[in-house]
């Protein structure tokens, strides 16, 4: 059987880990082995974290849209219900954005949605 030397994979191997590794504090970013578990499991919370990340930003779009409506007196669930039943179709994120840049306009959400209800 052949002799393979395996000096160049092993270099390149070691150098994505490092390179993943970099920033990480003490040992953790410059040492190999301890960089190894370091990387995995910064990967793993990326990967749990990207799932967690929709979660917390639908429940901070409902939080503002909830303040923005107590504001024109009603809470989230009658605004909500009253865009549906008025026909208004836009998604939390574009609400949340409304109620934080726009008042005039979400003033006009809000009186649609009451408008509704009371029909």
């Amino acid at each position: 059987m052949a002799h393979v030397k395996r000096g160049v994979t092993k270099r390149a191997r070691h150098r994505k880990i490092l390179k993943l590794a970099k920033g990480y504090r003490g040992r953790a970013g410059t040492c190999y082995r301890v960089a190894i578990n370091r990387v995995e499991h910064g990967l793993q919370y990326a990967y749990r974290d990207r799932r967690t990340k929709k979660r917390e930003f639908r429940a901070l779009w409902i939080q503002r849209i909830n303040a923005a409506a107590r504001e024109h007196g009603l809470v989230y669930s009658q605004f909500m219900n009253g865009l549906n039943k008025a026909g208004v179709t836009l998604d939390r994120k574009v609400l949340a954005d409304i109620a934080v840049h726009d008042a005039a306009m979400f003033k006009s959400l809000a009186e649609q949605a009451n408008k509704a209800l009371q029909a």
